[in-house]
């Protein structure tokens, strides 16, 4: 079959494309390989934690899932599974079944499997793309196809130890048609979720207004028939109107919600609604035969005023979940780089490790990498939180999404993709933002039987307002002497109905589910915002309640490398001939030492002279002539050998090693010439952090593998309480154990090195330093992106601001439930009072969460 003359039964809509691409994505056959996978769904209707926790119940049920991970925050679903006993599709329906649509499903594959894109243009019909799909599950080893006739597109998720590329295009072509291309597939699930959020957004717009503008107009003609002059026709004008808003468009989408999750042996939110609705429109049609209130007007209600809940909440949730979305729109979209002596602007998902980047002055650094070329400020806000430009040059490494102030750069590319600096941030915060508190899971295992439990409410109160009539009326009667729309008239079955009905409406437990997630949504994109990142939801619970900070020494108070400190010259020389000889020699050593007092009398801008006849002199000190001139820098035995009489600088050197400082003499001509010193410095926040942690009354102690002498001058200069010197890289685990049984479960560790990664994982909470090494960040719940400990304060400050939100909302979503229901049952709540009271409850959750922007957790 040729691929230009296929036999298009099923077409495209006018526009050439699919209304629904989705639908024509379909999951083949597993692979007999044992392959894991990971799906990821994005699921818009799932705004909650109870939505989240229907869904997980749902997927739950399906054989060989590993793993599920949900994140209200992003809408997305990520299920770890093995092909060979479920897919993609199944998966999908679980997910349905509960109650909820999927707007996306991707799969992303573990181990050694592979995933392409063909690009297929005689793909043009749903027929077409059945008989393609039906050539490639012959193959062995396919785990997935997806099919978009939109764009002409095959997704095959493949094991390549038993099928290739070639095999795939060479069965495509069989089946009659041409392949344009075949590349590696990669899916963009930070776009998807967001094209989702919007769509989910502009449709819930649409179905408020299919909603609105039919009750509105029953509004306006329920008013005249109440009070004036009755309509002709009046029930049917108002059955007519009030049926599409029902069970039409939003109306049709929550009852199949509902039918889904009750089928799924499950209830949603949806339930409520439908049972709050479509019962009272079909009461109402007994009108046409027998004389009786219409319920009709309130379902349509009912209806509308759902959709609009509905609305401001995607709206307003989608405020508090901006943090992920601001920080995806700092990378830069495209790149220039240099490939064969051309400059070509390409898209930055294009670029490969080792390209070279040319970034003019007020551009974004297009991915992390190294300068080779040019000297300019960066703006590391993103990165650090610090407005305050950075000065680069060659050998300096820089940040995707950072912005070049003024010089031009060339940078090569080092790290692109998911292991970029701004790629990991947004991972961290998401991974914050989809977990959960400890507080919350009592929350959780209530919410999970709230619904049903509302539903026996409501029927029970439907049952005692027609049984015990009487015993209610007085109740009616005291509420309508204050409130408007309370009618001691109404029948039984009319009073048992409404207040059946206004149970149903009041109690959804959306403000419940809300509670937790939208104030870890606002705080970990605060803390984000603000270089500090909070991996879970549950570090910020215990990070409150810290009462011990354990601190490292090196590259955590200090700065984790040397610089020079004191340049001290005898009476015969200046400091500036003194530095520049002790630099001119030093300058033919690569000992970091050696390096950081070149470093000093360069940013000293001092000229440092021509070296000549350059030796080092093993566990001495090095020599050299400079301006003709011999010159010793090194230890007493070394100046000692050569015949230098020290005089008073002994004494200097001693007090400069009282202070923990690397002293090193120097001779000119074998004549004293004065001490040079070096130190790994105190950075410039840390007495002041230490201050701020002793104002929230935490206790700091000093960790470090220096003696105890170095270890206690440094503690001095700082204000640290308690010093453990002389503790190895294992006994750091020890000192953390042997201060939880002391203080209690409510120690934190911060360090940098690798030998920092065990005991940060002992700690309640492991704070790393951004700046140190990878596995440290791993092992960390909490990283402080520019390392100042000022910025742990925050991390503090902040995690007890969220946690205060957290509290608020539950105790304002419990304490409305609570009080509301009873209103409901015994009469008091009309129910589309109970429905605009529902949708209230829930934005104001969402609205006490964004307040928590305005707390103040900087430290001064």
């Amino acid at each position: 079959m040729n691929s230009k003359n296929c036999c298009c039964a099923d077409k495209p809509d006018s526009a050439g494309t699919q209304p629904k691409p989705q639908a024509n994505r379909d999951t083949s056959k597993p692979s007999q390989s044992g392959q894991n996978a990971t799906a990821q769904l994005i699921v818009p209707g799932m705004g909650s934690n109870h939505c989240a926790g229907l869904v997980n119940t749902s997927i739950e049920r399906l054989q060989g899932v590993a793993t599920i991970q949900t994140n209200i925050a992003s809408h997305q679903v990520d299920i770890v599974f093995d092909v060979n006993k479920t897919n993609l599709d199944e998966i999908r329906i679980a997910v349905e079944s509960a109650g909820y649509d999927v707007a996306d499903a991707q799969l992303s594959l573990n181990g050694d499997a592979q995933k392409v894109a063909m690009t297929v243009p005689g793909m043009g019909s749903n027929h077409c793309a059945g008989l393609v799909r039906t050539s490639l599950e012959r193959l062995q080893g396919i785990v997935d196809i997806q099919t978009n006739i939109a764009n002409h597109q095959v997704t095959v998720s493949f094991d390549p130890g038993l099928v290739d590329r070639q095999a795939l295009k060479a069965t495509v072509e069989k089946a009659g048609y041409d392949v344009a291309s075949i590349e590696s597939a990669s899916s963009d699930s930070h776009q998807a979720a967001e094209d989702a959020e919007e769509q989910y957004l502009a449709q819930a717009w649409r179905n408020l207004w299919f909603a609105a503008i039919p009750t509105t107009i029953i509004m306006l003609l329920m008013i005249p028939e109440m009070f004036w002059q009755p309509i002709p026709g009046y029930l049917a004008i108002v059955a007519l109107l009030a049926f599409p808003v029902v069970f039409f468009r939003g109306g049709k989408a929550t009852h199949r919600s509902a039918w889904r999750s009750l089928k799924n042996r499950t209830a949603n939110m949806d339930v409520l609604i439908s049972l709050g609705s479509m019962p009272p429109y079909l009461i109402g049609l007994i009108g046409f035969f027998y004389p009786m209130t219409s319920f009709i007007e309130m379902a349509s209600t009912i209806m509308t005023f759902h959709m609009l809940g509905r609305y401001l909440e995607t709206r307003a949730k989608g405020r508090a979940s901006q943090a992920i979305k601001r920080l995806i729109n700092l990378g830069a979209k495209t790149a220039i780089i240099i490939r064969n002596n051309t400059e070509l602007e390409v898209p930055v998902k294009e670029l490969i490790i080792g390209d070279v980047m040319v970034v003019k002055p007020g551009g974004k650094v297009p991915t992390d990498g190294e300068i080779v070329e040019g000297n300019s400020h960066l703006d590391e806000s993103i990165a650090t939180g610090e407005s305050v430009p950075v000065e680069k040059g060659p050998g300096d490494l820089v940040l995707g999404a950072t912005i070049n102030k003024e010089g031009l750069l060339k940078v090569k590319a080092t790290k692109i993709g998911a292991d970029t600096f701004l790629s990991q941030v947004i991972r961290l915060v998401e991974q914050a933002q989809g977990s959960k508190v400890p507080i919350q899971e009592f929350a959780d295992r209530v919410t999970a039987s709230f619904v049903p439990a509302v539903i026996a409410i409501a029927l029970m109160s439907f049952v005692a307002w027609i049984v015990f009539a009487d015993t209610f009326r007085p109740i009616l009667e005291w509420g309508a002497t204050f409130l408007p729309w309370v009618d001691p008239s109404l029948s039984p079955i009319i009073a048992a109905t409404l207040a059946a009905v206004a149970v149903l409406v009041i109690a959804c437990p959306c403000a419940l589910g809300l509670a937790t997630p939208t104030a870890i949504m606002v705080g970990s994109g605060m803390g984000a915002e603000k270089g500090v990142l909070i991996r879970s939801g549950e570090a910020i619970q215990t990070l409150k309640d810290i009462k011990v900070v354990v601190l490292d020494k090196t590259g955590t108070i200090t700065a984790g490398k040397p610089s020079l400190t004191d340049v001290i010259p005898t009476s015969a020389f200046s400091s500036e001939v003194l530095l520049a000889a002790t630099a001119a020699v030093e300058s033919g050593s690569e000992h970091p030492l050696a390096q950081a007092i070149v470093q000093g009398a360069k940013e000293r801008q001092l000229h440092i002279p021509p070296l000549e006849n350059f030796r080092s002199i093993t566990a001495r000190g090095v020599e050299g002539v400079v301006n003709g001139q011999l010159v010793h820098v090194g230890s007493r035995r070394l100046l000692s050998e050569q015949g230098v009489d020290l005089g008073e600088l002994d004494e200097t050197l001693r007090s400069l090693e009282v202070q923990g400082k690397t002293a090193m003499l120097v001779a000119i001509d074998k004549q004293a010439a004065g001490v040079v010193a070096v130190a790994d410095t105190i950075k410039e926040d840390s007495k002041s952090a230490i201050k701020a942690m002793h104002e929230l009354n935490i206790h700091v102690v000093m960790v470090t593998g220096d003696n105890e002498r170095t270890a206690k001058y440094v503690a001095d200069q700082v204000g640290i309480d308690q010093v453990l010197a002389n503790v190895l890289p294992e006994g750091k685990v020890d000192s953390v154990k042997q201060l939880q049984a002391k203080y209690g479960n409510s120690v934190a560790m911060v360090g940098d090195g690798i030998n920092d990664a065990p005991a940060l994982k002992q700690a309640n909470v492991g704070i790393a330093i951004g700046a140190g090494a990878d596995v440290a960040i791993e092992a960390a719940d909490v990283t402080l992106v520019k390392g100042e400990l000022t910025k742990l304060v925050e991390a503090i400050l902040l995690s007890r601001a969220t946690f205060r939100k957290i509290v608020q909302n539950l105790f304002w979503a419990w304490f409305y439930n609570l009080a509301a229901i009873p209103v409901a049952a015994v009469g008091l709540l009309h129910p589309m009072i109970g429905v605009i009271a529902m949708t209230v409850s829930s934005l104001s959750v969402i609205g006490n969460s964004i307040l928590l922007k305005r707390a103040k957790i900087n430290v001064n």
